[in-house]
């Protein structure tokens, strides 16, 4: 069984504040992301907290993407964890920080399956 994997996380500051606290417009955003990357969605779970903030996942067949949304901060978390080769994990974090607005973004992508962890920083 082939365990090689891609895990990009994303620290996403100075998004659009409506967006991050819209869990209907997350979720889409969330549901593209994952289809423009080539992956198979299988299931789609969010939840909105009160006054603020969302929390969700996409689950796909090759792993899963993620956020927590701080629209108290315009930040944004998120992880997209891809399984295989056939599925890039950037162009899915792409299109997010895109559809956010994120105006600054750090990411760093973990090479997954592979033995010991080697951290390596992604610029934009």
């Amino acid at each position: 069984m082939d365990t090689k994997s891609r895990h990009v996380i994303a620290e996403l500051w100075h998004c659009n504040l409506d967006l991050l606290n819209d869990i209907d417009k997350l979720e889409r955003i969330f549901v593209h992301a994952a289809l423009k990357a080539g992956a198979e969605v299988r299931e789609v779970a969010f939840h909105k907290f009160a006054p603020v903030g969302i929390s969700g996942v996409v689950i796909i067949s090759e792993s899963h993407l993620a956020i927590h949304s701080f629209p108290e901060h315009s930040y944004a978390s998120i992880d997209v964890y891809t399984c295989g080769e056939m599925i890039n994990p950037h162009v899915a974090v792409r299109y997010i920080e895109e559809e956010l607005g994120a105006q600054t973004t750090e990411k760093i992508e973990i090479p997954r399956g592979l033995g010991q962890m080697q951290l390596k920083k992604v610029s934009k």
